[in-house]
C-alpha cells in the first residue's frame, strides 16, 4: 500500500479496477481547508488519462508491472508474435497492444515488454533503431539550404521528414521515441 502523500511520477497503483500510472501531483495545501494531492494519472491498459484528488492519507494498492526483453518475430496479419530469448516461448499481441512501437520494428528487433499480472499490455520499441529508406524523392545537387527535409517512406512502412542528401537505399538512425530522423548509419 502506497499513501496518497507518497506518490512520484511513475508510480503505479490499482485504483477503480484499473492499473493506473501517476503522470503528474502536486501536493497542495489550500489557505482554507484540508490539503490535498491533484494527480494525472493513465491508464496503462487502456491509455486513458483523467485528473484526481486525493487525501494524502489515503491508501492505494501498489501495482507491480514487469518487464521484459523479448524479440520481434513475425505476424501473421492478425496478431504480431513476440518470443522470450531464454525459453523461446512464444506470445501473440494485437495490434492496438504494440501499435506505438511496431512501426519502428522489423523482425528480429528487441522490445521491451511490459505485463501486469502475466497479462501483456504495452511494448516499447528501442530508443534508437537503423532502418533502411525504400521511397523518397531524388535530391538535388545544390539544395543545401539548412533544415530543408522531404519525406521518406522507410522498410516497416513508416512516414518520416529526412534531409535532402538522403537516397532510396540509405540506412538511417531514427528516435522512437518522438520519430524523428537522427543521422545516416
Amino acid at each position: 500500500m502506497i499513501t496518497a502523500g507518497d506518490f512520484r511520477k511513475g508510480v503505479t497503483i490499482e485504483w477503480e479496477n484499473g492499473v493506473w500510472s501517476i503522470v503528474d501531483f502536486q501536493h497542495v495545501k489550500p489557505g482554507k481547508g484540508a490539503a490535498f494531492v491533484r494527480t494525472k494519472l493513465k491508464n496503462v491498459m487502456t491509455g486513458a488519462v483523467v485528473e484526481r484528488s486525493f487525501n494524502p492519507t489515503d491508501k492505494q494498492p501498489r501495482a507491480t508491472i514487469e518487464t521484459k526483453e523479448m524479440q520481434y518475430v513475425y505476424t501473421d496479419g492478425e496478431f504480431y508474435y513476440f518470443m522470450d530469448p531464454e525459453s523461446f516461448e512464444q506470445i501473440p499481441l494485437t495490434l492496438d497492444q504494440v501499435e506505438e512501437a511496431i512501426k519502428f520494428m522489423k523482425e528480429e528487433t528487441m522490445a521491451t515488454i511490459r505485463f501486469y499480472k502475466g497479462k501483456a499490455f504495452s511494448v516499447d520499441a528501442p530508443n534508437f533503431v537503423v532502418l533502411e529508406v525504400t521511397d523518397t524523392e531524388p535530391g538535388f545537387k545544390g539544395d543545401t539550404t539548412s533544415n530543408t527535409t522531404k519525406p521518406a517512406t522507410l522498410e516497416t512502412g513508416y512516414q518520416i521528414a529526412v534531409p535532402l542528401f538522403v537516397n532510396i537505399g540509405d540506412k538511417i538512425r531514427v528516435d522512437t521515441r518522438d520519430g524523428s530522423y537522427m543521422s545516416r548509419a
